[in-house]
């Protein structure tokens, strides 16, 4: 048992000496926001903005509600209004993204043992430390699942 808990202590040990290494100028460490930033996949397209994350446990993936660009559809009628309308595009997707990723933070969650970020129906509230499903089941550790699952 011993051996177990040594095992898991040194691989999130690791992954947090990881991850500290790879975040600059930020002594608080990182916020939910910029972690999610790691797995924020961009799906979008020239006409409309989305952004999905997938688990990493079950390889549900969640997609954020498509937005449509504002000019989509609507072609530029000069070479200044292409620069307009790319400089407008980039701000709309930023817009969408910063929802996209506060949308993600209600339906993932981080795993604190080993860091991976899953879906509700993979995260489970334990007694001492919420975790993943996956680590639960390795450290013994019972509790409910915080989603209920959606079959369809």
């Amino acid at each position: 048992m011993d051996s177990l808990l040594m095992s898991c202590h040194d691989e999130v040990a690791e992954k947090q000496s990881a991850e500290s290494k790879n975040i600059s100028g930020k002594e608080d460490g990182p916020t939910m926001q910029r972690l999610l930033n790691d797995i924020l996949t961009d799906c979008s397209t020239n006409d409309q903005f989305q952004f999905s994350v997938t688990c990493q446990e079950c390889g549900r993936e969640w997609k954020s509600k498509p937005i449509a660009f504002s000019k989509a559809g609507i072609p530029p009628a000069a070479e200044g209004k292409k620069v307009i309308y790319a400089a407008l595009y980039q701000r709309e997707k930023e817009a969408v993204y910063q929802q996209a990723e506060k949308d993600a933070e209600t339906h993932f969650s981080r795993c604190p043992i080993c860091h991976r970020w899953v879906c509700d129906d993979c995260f489970m509230v334990c007694a001492d430390l919420d975790m993943c499903r996956r680590c639960a089941k390795k450290l013994n550790e019972e509790g409910s699942i915080v989603g209920i699952k959606n079959e369809s």
